[in-house]
């Protein structure tokens, strides 16, 4: 809204309105806004979550400290979300296709998660909203965003193109290609040419290759948008860490879409430039101060928790705004947390099936999944057990700081895959 009302003063040769042209203007000004909202609403609705008795209900694991967690209101997801729409509504051009994809992800997986949690506390049922309506669900939105970007005619790219010397393997040069054009190419890290086209693996597809190429990217984005929601959800079950990890990933997130956007970074990192795209440059910026301004209360020990509204709400928002910004094949890294969060569970699971079936008693290999919690379980167990290394309980609050500092070294690592080729 401000967007639009300073750009007509600007016309208007009003002092100082052009201010709102910029970029990083805006950004800071959607951060600072956010983390405002994020702090500042964030205590009445707490307040309102607990006079509404909303707690959250803890069953007896064996964990360190978690009984009292119980009762800690719960949905708190509501504050980051608020918290990132609001700046948005005064900071970002919302005619912007990849903003409006982004605010749809929000409000999307964010009702999905509250109808979940609404599930959880009101109606008495510990598991929640069926996993097959989350998995529709999810895949729903990946088709809209898939769809979207396949059929939108603003959604473009201008490829970068290596200049080299005759006779020679060095670059002399890279431009940027004048011409905007609709395409399915990707970034893949740790090669020469980092530029991966979809069509690649449909190249058996003969006359149908162009319609069998957008079918996959779709497929590829359904897929990402799953794993990362899902991926996230695990993750949040230690003060801090879910909203901590995604703030560090939507910092990386940020700079790439900076890099991505701007026609001399993206000459300069040859890379693919991305018109348009600097608008989530705005949104991250308010997703980054969301998730930080709820630390304030969701920091160790917790005055509130996110619940699922907050959780695959953020992973949603990761992953498809890594999609837009064609750097969906460095989730892994990315989102590195997120990704071994998950794979502990599925290795937990596969192990003890496997095992009970083989041997007909389960075996585990790690004390509890995700894996977060193997460090919280006392005694020897699991993976312990077979090294017989004595263990010792760690500190939740140890335990999230540290994945926070795995979680920056891999945002790092993310970024310089730009130049590490």
């Amino acid at each position: 809204m401000l967007y639009e009302l300073f750009n007509y003063l600007d016309q208007l040769d009003v002092p100082g309105a052009g201010v709102f042209k910029y970029v990083s203007f805006r950004s800071v000004m959607a951060f600072i806004l956010a983390l405002f909202i994020s702090t500042a609403i964030g205590r009445r609705i707490i307040d309102r979550l607990r006079r509404l008795q909303i707690g959250e209900t803890v069953r007896e694991l064996g964990l360190e400290g978690q009984l009292s967690k119980k009762g800690t209101p719960t949905m708190g997801g509501i504050i980051i979300i608020i918290a990132i729409i609001v700046p948005l509504l005064f900071f970002a051009r919302l005619n912007n296709i990849y903003l409006i994809l982004m605010l749809i992800t929000t409000i999307w997986l964010g009702t999905l998660g509250f109808a979940d949690d609404y599930i959880k506390v009101f109606k008495k049922d510990k598991e929640g909203l069926h996993g097959r309506f989350k998995i529709i669900a999810q895949v729903g939105l990946g088709l809209i965003v898939g769809l979207t970007l396949y059929f939108s005619p603003d959604v473009v790219i201008r490829e970068n193109m290596e200049i080299r010397r005759a006779g020679q393997d060095t670059i002399e040069e890279v431009r940027i290609h004048p011409s905007e054009v609709k395409s399915t190419k990707t970034t893949i890290p740790f090669v020469k040419n980092n530029n991966f086209d979809y069509s690649v693996l449909a190249a058996w597809a003969g006359r149908y290759k162009t319609e069998v190429t957008w079918l996959l990217f779709v497929l590829m984005t359904i897929f990402v948008v799953t794993a990362v929601s899902n991926g996230t959800n695990l993750t949040d079950g230690l003060d801090g860490l879910a909203a901590g990890s995604s703030a560090i990933v939507g910092i990386a997130l940020g700079v790439l879409a900076y890099t991505s956007s701007h026609f001399e970074f993206a000459s300069f990192l040859n890379i693919m430039f991305i018109p348009g795209a600097e608008e989530l440059v705005v949104f991250a910026s308010a997703f980054i101060g969301a998730t930080i301004g709820f630390l304030w209360y969701n920091a160790y020990p917790a005055q509130v928790f996110m619940g699922d509204t907050g959780s695959l709400t953020l992973g949603g928002i990761i992953a498809v705004f890594a999609i837009i910004i064609r750097k969906e094949l460095l989730v892994p890294i990315l989102c590195g947390v997120f990704f071994v969060e998950a794979l502990s569970v599925m290795l937990q699971v596969f192990y003890f099936k496997y095992t009970k079936k083989k041997t007909g008693t389960g075996r585990r290999i790690f004390k509890m999944t995700p894996l977060h919690h193997h460090f919280q379980k006392p005694g020897n167990a699991g993976i312990d057990a077979i090294i017989q290394k004595p263990f010792n309980v760690v500190p939740e609050s140890k335990i999230v700081v540290r994945f926070w500092l795995i979680g920056i070294i891999l945002a790092a690592i993310a970024i310089i895959t730009l130049k590490l080729r």
